[in-house]
């Protein structure tokens, strides 16, 4: 497998303090519904991503001429502002978990500094999938990472794109 010149990244956004704003699944759907964008938009591929209550991991690949740190910023964003006006509308004590005393901001919702790392191998991109397949597993929110659905367990393992946005690292999709 020969990759681009940008390597696909596999990154690791972690929640503020590691609470779980992550727990109810519109704010997870919230994410796909955003990532799904990112693809129709062709700023990215995503080969690989779980979502847990508290911590998300992708696996992308920022296409040209688009630039990692502005589609991540920018993803990031969005994805908070609308967890933010949800928060507002529907659970405003929630909110206050997440206000922070910042000159650039009243609430914060990711840990600063998210990693990412570069996958320059098939074979580091393939230990990274089963690892954050593993994820709901070891948590023990099911028994087979293929029945978590905020996953894309079941792409990989039974053949299934639910999501519609997936790619297959590989290159199928």
């Amino acid at each position: 497998m020969n990759f681009p010149t940008e390597h696909p990244q596999f990154i690791t956004i972690t929640v503020f303090e590691w609470k779980h704003l992550l727990k109810p699944d519109k704010y997870k759907e919230l994410i796909l519904d955003s990532l799904e964008f990112l693809v129709k938009e062709k700023r990215v591929e995503v080969y690989g991503f779980v979502i847990m209550s508290n911590h998300f991991h992708l696996i992308w690949q920022i296409q040209e001429p688009h630039r990692r740190e502005a589609v991540q910023r920018d993803f990031l964003k969005y994805v908070a502002q609308q967890i933010k006006f949800d928060l507002i509308d529907n659970h405003p004590e929630v909110l206050k978990h997440f206000q922070v005393n910042k000159q650039d901001r009243k609430c914060q919702f990711w840990k600063r500094n998210a990693l990412s790392t570069d996958l320059y191998s098939s074979d580091v991109l393939t230990q990274k999938l089963d690892y954050i397949h593993d994820n709901p597993v070891k948590a023990g929110l099911c028994q087979l990472p293929e029945d978590y659905y905020f996953s894309s367990a079941r792409f990989y393992l039974q053949n299934k794109n639910e999501f519609g946005f997936l790619y297959h690292y590989d290159g199928g999709e």
